[in-house]
């Protein structure tokens, strides 16, 4: 970790949480809601990957006011209880995913941006979130490589994300899976701003015109290049944590806890308005 500095913001100091990936803010609560530093944290975002306030204590509406600020596509913003607990998320089988590696939005044409996830209840133990930098492992690809990569595409389906959690379901759950469409996208997403980066995660079924086991295997393979401990930074949650990630330039996974522990996190989120390209 680095020291604290100055951004160019005064009303910002910066703590970098890992060497590739991953810096904290502090800021006054009331600069942050009035949207004066929503160009600086949203820049921060694009080239760090995540930012994180420790212990902030956002309320529900703060929380949503702020999301507000970090993007003109945010004013139907939201929260989501994301917890275990089936009676406060009905949804609650289907994001046992999150224990996975994944980015948000594979199943779409344009992913949203970014998310903002507030803790709210942890568990004694686990439930750590790791966030890899997919821009960064992209670059550090020997050039070769990316030659050989640059124009492939990777199938991605829902239902192989759940059999992550789920390996042998019944005919029925499995027609509920199926229900969401494959989605074909480049395993090499080249943004609007010229940058690079690995689209990988659970849902990425297989490559497009590639030998099944060939193809599985340089999935695999990149999955584990991507999430080398030097792209990855471990956020362990503090009650009271707001944590912002940029889904277009990340993947991200929850680490095991238990699932009767009552943990529970309330998620914002930044829509995107660039396509997978």
């Amino acid at each position: 970790m680095t020291s604290a500095r100055q951004t160019a913001d005064p009303g910002l100091l910066r703590i970098d949480l890992a060497p590739r990936i991953g810096s904290e803010l502090r800021a006054d609560v009331d600069a942050l809601l009035s949207g004066r530093h929503s160009a600086e944290i949203r820049g921060l975002l694009e080239q760090r990957g995540v930012v994180a306030f420790r212990e902030i204590d956002l309320s529900e509406a703060q929380q949503i006011a702020f999301t507000r600020t970090l993007g003109s596509n945010s004013q139907d913003c939201e929260i989501t209880r994301i917890t275990m607990d089936p009676l406060e998320n009905p949804k609650a089988d289907y994001i046992k995913g999150a224990f996975y590696w994944h980015i948000d939005g594979t199943m779409l044409h344009t992913p949203i941006f970014a998310s903002v996830m507030s803790s709210r209840r942890l568990s004694t133990t686990g439930g750590q979130t790791e966030f890899c930098n997919t821009y960064a492992a992209w670059d550090e690809l020997p050039e070769a490589e990316k030659q050989a990569l640059a124009t492939l595409k990777v199938v991605h389906m829902f239902e192989t994300a759940q059999r992550c959690v789920t390996p042998e379901p019944g005919y029925e759950e499995l027609k509920k899976w199926q229900q969401y469409q494959p989605n074909t996208l480049p395993l090499v997403w080249t943004h609007r701003t010229g940058r690079k980066s690995l689209v990988l995660g659970s849902t990425a079924s297989h490559i497009e015109g590639m030998d099944l086991r060939e193809g599985w295997a340089l999935l695999t393979r990149l999955r584990e290049w991507a999430t080398r401990p030097e792209f990855v930074y471990r956020h362990e949650w503090k009650l009271g944590d707001l944590v912002i990630w940029d889904n277009t330039g990340t993947m991200h996974r929850a680490l095991p806890y238990p699932l009767d522990s009552g943990r529970l996190m309330y998620r914002t989120q930044i829509a995107g308005d660039e396509p997978f390209a």
